[in-house]
């Protein structure tokens, strides 16, 4: 949920994360959809959810029967950005929604709290700085609709500029960094608590199989095993790059890729052609987007 205060937690919308709603949800506008498509352009993933114009306070991410969706009321981003003067309020806003799916926080019951929020609002920070937005106009919808002090659900304004602020800063750093390397970086905004460090992780097992499919693999060391509960006969792996691949009979086929996130609770992402989003705990545990175990990450 994008504000603070209970003025804005309807039933419709507070029962929403991790669970059903039934709020109205109609299709989103083309405007609606063209950002979204920026956003998921900028942090390199696939858009596994529908972005539905609806009748909510302002936006949620929500899971409804079972599917993924971002809800947005079209008067109230249309009035906030006449208002500010800036079309990134409304952008901001539906980047923190975004931010809610792809960290993981619709996994879980309780509605919203004000660590979820921050690292909502990081990821904020952080895809609008990468969209090229200045940092006053990433915080411009917080600066005008947070409320000053915490509540139960959110943190007060302050704490919110800063999380936007530290992710707009890390994007900052990764825009530069990448331009005096002169190569491209698509990664998820910055990881708050990793599982443990690729060095730590790694393990002396070695790719040494090479295909026409994936000679590109040799040498690299393997990370982890994803072991599935509905594929244990797949032999799949992270490596080092944090590529995911699978063996086959011709060698080692590229499926995927583990991702960063700046959730706390899901550090990371496996996203791959086969399967959708499986998000990583701190534990190693696989769950799935409807919040349930389905695989693990082990040592090889």
């Amino acid at each position: 949920m994008f504000l603070t205060g209970a003025s804005v937690a309807t039933p419709a919308v507070a029962e929403t994360k991790g669970g059903a709603a039934t709020a109205y949800a109609a299709p989103a506008a083309v405007g609606a959809r063209d950002i979204i498509t920026e956003i998921i352009d900028v942090v390199g993933l696939k858009p596994r959810f529908e972005v539905r114009a609806a009748n909510v306070p302002n936006a949620a991410a929500v899971i409804m029967n079972g599917k993924r969706y971002i809800l947005y009321n079209e008067n109230f981003v249309s009035s906030l950005n006449n208002a500010l003067r800036t079309d990134w309020a409304g952008v901001s806003i539906l980047a923190h929604e975004i931010g809610h799916h792809l960290n993981g926080h619709t996994l879980t019951q309780g509605g919203s709290n004000q660590q979820d929020e921050l690292e909502a609002d990081e990821f904020s920070g952080f895809v609008l700085r990468k969209m090229g937005a200045s940092l006053s106009e990433a915080q411009a919808a917080i600066k005008a609709l947070a409320e000053e002090e915490d509540s139960y659900t959110h943190p007060g304004k302050s704490s919110r500029l800063t999380a936007i602020s530290k992710g707009w800063r890390n994007a900052q750093e990764q825009i530069l960094a990448s331009a005096k390397a002169g190569t491209p970086n698509r990664t998820v905004a910055g990881v708050s608590r990793p599982i443990t460090s690729p060095e730590a992780m790694a393990t002396t097992t070695t790719v040494r199989r090479t295909s026409s499919t994936a000679s590109k693999m040799a040498g690299q060391k393997i990370l982890r095993q994803v072991k599935l509960q509905s594929a244990p006969q797949e032999r799949i792996y992270v490596t080092t790059s944090y590529n995911l691949v699978r063996e086959t009979s011709d060698g080692l086929e590229v499926i995927g890729k583990l991702q960063k996130t700046k959730s706390a609770r899901f550090p990371y992402v496996l996203e791959s052609r086969y399967f959708s989003y499986l998000f990583v705990s701190t534990d190693g545990m696989l769950l799935n987007e409807a919040g349930q175990r389905v695989g693990v990450l082990t040592t090889t």
